[in-house]
């Protein structure tokens, strides 16, 4: 009876050994234990006919240790096989696991900021806290009306989404065949937005960032819809307010524009023309524009030079509007390219 016990313990014993994936410092290695008489250890990729990992294998009494020469790849999964010197080969796999990280992207901003949008309102802009993934924004967002419908085909859909260089705004065209008069699709369907009517505008928690990961959670946008806007600005009516030392230039205007086009297409020259370079703010729902210098003002003659491609939130012009009429003649022999507003800093 002793000695069939001892052959028990003994089969058990043998039985013993088993691969073990590690991880010590910045890196993972697997290991064997009572791996006797075989130094025979490889580690390949978990797929069909994959070679052998570089590595190195290394014996301490009778346990073997093998170490990956390049780092292994997080999500990936490992085949580890032990050839004993007789019988079946013993075979483990695993996966390294992903890293944990937390979702961090948000909506930072939706413009236009006013809860008022024109009947032909043109854009929408988007912007996120980090870079998005491309390719999802025509299905993670959505312009439902009042009876919680989405309101469909209202969005230009693009092969190539509209995004700025950083990936962390995206440009939403309201389908221009919905907004121009005389056009089969306004006259067929009607247009996107109804003078009277309520929306929303949301935007999908799924909507995944640059990282794969998605957005910390979604937003949305309530707003009415006023009718259409089929009149270029008036820079006439535009209010300037000259600065003093330590004041910003501001500039109001008589209706929302477009917050994008606010950044780029108006600049401040010193009397000689060079471009003065400061930080600009857009407030008041895009009605407010001002610009504070990198430098302080300095006493003497200034311009204001205004882009006339800057837009109003139904992308008129100035000089020039959108929504024309396909009867209505069009005349852009008056049109210049900039405008020009001196001012005087005492």
């Amino acid at each position: 009876m002793k000695i069939f016990l001892l052959a028990i313990a003994v089969a058990v014993t043998l039985r013993a050994s088993e691969i073990r994936m590690e991880k010590s410092g910045g890196g993972y290695f697997f290991r064997i234990t009572d791996a006797t008489g075989s130094d025979d250890f490889t580690v390949t990729v978990d797929q069909p006919d994959a070679p052998p990992m570089l590595g190195s294998v290394t014996r301490e009494g009778r346990t073997l240790q093998f170490s990956p020469r390049f780092p292994l790849t997080p999500g990936m999964k490992y085949r580890a096989v032990w050839q004993p010197l007789s019988g079946n080969a013993q075979t483990a796999i695993f996966e390294v696991p992903k890293p944990i990280v937390a979702r961090s992207t948000l909506v930072t901003s939706i413009f236009p900021s006013s809860n008022q949008l024109p009947e032909n309102q043109l854009k929408i802009y988007i912007h996120f806290s980090a870079p998005m993934a491309k390719g999802e924004a025509y299905r993670r967002i959505h312009l439902l009306n009042s009876n919680g419908e989405e309101v469909l085909l209202a969005f230009l859909e693009l092969d190539e989404e509209l995004w700025d260089r950083e990936g962390k705004r995206i440009t939403l065209l309201f389908d221009p065949g919905r907004i121009k008069r005389g056009v089969l699709p306004l006259a067929e369907v009607g247009g996107a937005l109804t003078p009277g009517g309520k929306y929303r505008l949301v935007v999908d928690a799924g909507w995944l960032d640059a990282t794969g990961l998605p957005l910390v959670k979604g937003l949305e946008k309530r707003f009415a819809v006023v009718p259409a806007d089929r009149q270029s600005p008036d820079v006439a009516l535009w209010k300037v307010t000259v600065p003093t030392a330590g004041t910003p230039l501001v500039i109001g205007f008589a209706e929302p524009m477009d917050e994008a086009l606010l950044h780029r297409m108006i600049l401040v020259r010193s009397e000689n023309g060079k471009e003065i370079l400061g930080e600009v703010k857009v407030d008041a729902e895009e009605t407010l524009w001002s610009f504070q210098p990198h430098t302080a003002w300095t006493v003497g003659n200034y311009t204001i030079e205004v882009d006339t491609a800057l837009e109003d939130l139904a992308g008129n012009k100035i000089g020039r509007l959108f929504d024309v009429d396909t009867l209505d003649k069009v005349d852009d022999t008056q049109r210049t390219p900039k405008i020009i507003l001196p001012f005087a800093v005492r």
